[in-house]
């Protein structure tokens, strides 16, 4: 079985390995990591620094995946609602008989 960490952990992890003050060997030991896990999570750390600095794009971002989510919540909406109408008209029909 897979071993999962938390955000939390592999935030402390990349904290750890950027204060330099251990070698990733050791870090690795000490926390039960592989060594290779901790270089992917520095290395997605790394990464994503720039979008943490750039507030526009960020923020562009999440105001297009909120678009995404609203466009979809109605359509959905407008499927309910579809099936509800079609749904009270056949109860109506079986009721009559």
């Amino acid at each position: 079985m897979r071993k999962r960490y938390t955000a939390q952990f592999k935030a402390q992890m990349v904290q750890e390995i950027l204060k330099e003050e251990k070698t990733l060997n050791q870090l690795a030991a000490e926390h039960g990591v592989h060594p290779n896990q901790l270089k992917r999570w520095k290395a997605m750390a790394l990464e994503g620094l720039p979008s943490l600095f750039s507030r526009n794009d960020q923020a562009a971002h999440t105001a297009a995946e909120h678009e995404r989510q609203v466009t979809e919540l109605y359509a959905e909406i407008g499927r309910l609602t579809t099936e509800l109408a079609w749904l009270k008209k056949k109860a109506g029909l079986v009721a009559q008989s």
